[in-house]
């Protein structure tokens, strides 16, 4: 039996995943190449605003996931799952490649204390049904507790901070079949059940290395900085699976950390030379508002090579506004890079050139309502988008999402993708799988289908365009209206919170009625009812669409997901279940 210890890594292929390699064969062959230098820092700021940094050499990551994967061998067999409910932490790293190790699907899921997702976690185990849980000792109590509360049946807890030891050469793993699941990435499931995407060794192994060669991370020069979640998505393949692929060091610290305080983010970004990072939307709006001018003295920003804007549209006032207030501190608008990706296709699909600010468009808002993207003319009404790039080594193409029928360029379609980083379906969803992953015909090439996206976008001058989402379309009267436009319509208000707005549609007895739900700005005084009279009017007049309802909340009342970013899909639902109704001001 060929074993990990007895190769290095093999030169990979196109599709970017050798037979037997995995993110934890890989950190073997970094272990023995750079040893005792650094592999991962985490910023912990539970300790003081500053952070106390924890760090683990790559010797010492290897180690514990050694020894983590052979306690692990004794609680379960290759193919079962292996949730991880823990913080963001070192740690977590630990577990995330001490599963993987063991020939185990892991999880990477959150802590059950994260407020207001203890449904979807509850929901997230009883789908992937986990043989063993992964937390650290001072998480563990909280787990049994939150398990015990739960149907589900109960699975082993391992803190796996508490691991000890384990000789070198003391076990030899199986080499793991490139199609085999490394890991279930589940899916907001804000109103549904959350879906699990299946990826397997090549699936992840390919998009980290996309990533590496789009962003470029190099071994010896880079590093990744990051304040996302590990159990999403860009969180898991920035900082734990591009790291693995190219060997460079990570930089970690968690979510609200980074809340409080953006300037954590940045500070980060100043210490870590060659730093590539990436962040929704929001999250660079929401620091150039909220970082100080004494915080900006301590900033060396010059040396940042690739800032990655995406999980959401990104737009254009966000980036002069980020690079107007970080440009003294030696930022380079080049380094911005727009970005688009999901979780179906491990994360990656396209990202914009590197050494050029992202490329930006005026359409004609009516026109690209109606389905096509054309420049719009001196005064009419218009809508800037941001590109999105260019393919990072896969296909991407636009089809009529009804017909799957692929559409003329210029036109707005589905955005469908095809390449050895799509994932190979939903867990335990074979019907979805079938209508997500496996579109017809099937590609003569790689034997795959096109991933329906659900994502509405259009091809100009060769570039990717992000438009919208499918399910997200404010269609009244026959009219497509795109929520982000009326968002940044309603937020020029001045008793709006900023980053606040959510837009999205509801069914009445006589059609689709559009609501708008904000939140009030913090220290004004305004009346609520007259400002909502002030939206309706300016919605109506700048896009032909009066709003049903517009609903005033307190600040940091609007539904978010995990990761800060407003969540109209939860808005609309608690909407309709009548919370936020029940929450309004005035």
């Amino acid at each position: 039996m060929e074993t990990i210890s007895e190769t290095v890594v093999a030169a990979h292929g196109q599709d970017g995943a050798p037979a037997g390699e995995s993110f934890a064969t890989l950190l073997e062959y970094w272990a023995r190449r750079l040893g005792d230098e650094v592999a991962v820092t985490y910023l912990d700021h539970r300790a003081g605003a500053d952070g106390r940094a924890v760090t683990l050499s790559w010797r010492e990551l290897d180690d514990r996931v050694e020894a983590l994967a052979t306690r692990l061998a004794t609680f379960a067999a290759p193919g079962e799952r292996a949730a991880i409910l823990a913080r963001q932490s070192a740690d977590y790293v630990v577990a995330f490649l001490g599963a993987i190790r063991a020939g185990l699907v892991a999880v990477p899921l959150f802590a059950p204390d994260l407020p207001g997702h203890a449904g979807r976690l509850t929901a997230v185990l009883a789908d992937c049904a986990p043989r063993v849980v992964l937390t650290t000792t001072d998480g563990i109590d909280a787990v049994a507790g939150f398990l015990a509360s739960t149907a589900i049946e109960r699975p082993a807890v391992l803190a796996v901070d508490t691991s000890a030891s384990v000789a070198a050469g003391e076990r030899s793993w199986p080499r793991p079949e490139p199609d085999a699941l490394a890991y279930l990435q589940y899916t907001s499931g804000s109103t549904r059940t959350p879906a699990g995407v299946m990826l397997t060794h090549r699936n992840a192994l390919t998009n980290a290395r996309q990533a590496c060669d789009a962003y470029a991370i190099e071994t010896g020069t880079t590093s990744t900085v990051s304040w996302l979640p590990l159990f999403h998505d860009m969180g898991l393949i920035l900082g734990i699976g591009a790291p693995m692929a190219a060997g460079v060091a990570s930089v970690l610290m968690d979510p609200l950390a980074f809340l409080e305080r953006p300037s954590r983010w940045l500070r980060a970004l100043s210490a870590s030379p060659g730093a590539i990072s990436a962040a929704p939307n929001f999250a660079y709006a929401y620091s150039a508002s909220r970082v100080t001018e004494a915080e900006k003295s301590y900033l060396e920003l010059s040396r940042v090579v690739s800032l990655i804007n995406g999980s959401e549209p990104v737009l254009p006032a966000t980036i002069a506004k980020f690079h107007g207030a970080f440009a003294d501190c030696g930022l380079r608008p080049e380094v911005h890079r727009s970005s688009y990706g999901l979780a179906e296709a491990t994360v990656l699909v396209s990202v914009t050139e590197a050494g050029k600010a992202p490329r930006q468009v005026t359409f004609d808002r009516d026109r690209l309502a109606a389905g096509l993207a054309a420049p719009a003319a001196p005064g009419a009404a218009s809508t800037t988008l941001v590109s999105c790039g260019f393919p990072a080594g896969q296909r991407v193409r636009i089809a009529d999402p009804v017909t799957g029928a692929l559409v003329e360029p210029g036109r707005v379609g589905e955005i469908q993708v095809n390449g050895p980083n799509v994932g190979v379906g939903y867990w335990g969803l074979p019907s979805e799988s079938v209508a997500v992953f496996g579109l017809p015909p099937i590609d003569p090439d790689s034997g795959a289908g096109w991933l329906a996206t659900g994502d509405l976008g259009v091809r100009h001058d060769g570039e990717l365009f992000m438009t919208g989402r499918l399910k997200d379309l404010v269609i009244v009267d026959g009219r497509n209206h795109y929520p982000q436009d009326v968002e940044q319509t309603v937020e020029t208000h001045p008793a709006v919170r900023p980053h606040s707005a959510a837009a999205f549609a509801i069914e009445r007895e006589d059609g689709e009625a559009a609501v708008v739900v904000v939140e009030q700005a913090k220290g004004t005084e305004a009346d609520v009812a007259a400002a909502a009279a002030e939206i309706r009017r300016t919605v109506s007049t700048a896009h032909g669409l009066r709003p049903y309802d517009v609903v005033f909340l307190a600040p940091g009342e609007v539904p978010r997901t995990s990761s800060g970013k407003i969540s109209r899909s939860l808005c609309r639902k608690s909407y309709v279940d009548g919370v936020l109704t029940a929450r309004r001001l005035g």
